[in-house]
């Protein structure tokens, strides 16, 4: 049996403001997933969204879905 666990994965909101959009860090997102896949997590799909935020800035957003066997 498997369990499942539905992510959403986004900059802060005050780096959209200051910069107009906010990219995902490769740093911060590598470290995210690894701390998941440490936990015996496993990605199994993504979509990337780009979001608006208060009608003029946009950030990217993430949602993931993992998977890991159930203990």
């Amino acid at each position: 049996m498997r369990q499942y666990k539905v992510v959403m994965y986004q900059e802060s909101a005050l780096s959209s403001l200051l910069l107009g959009a906010a990219k995902a860090d490769p740093v911060k997102f590598s470290a995210f997933l690894n701390k998941n896949a440490a936990e015996g997590w496993r990605v199994v799909t993504m979509e990337k969204d780009i979001r608006r935020m208060m009608f003029f800035w946009k950030r990217e957003a993430y949602l993931i879905i993992m998977e890991k066997e159930a203990t």
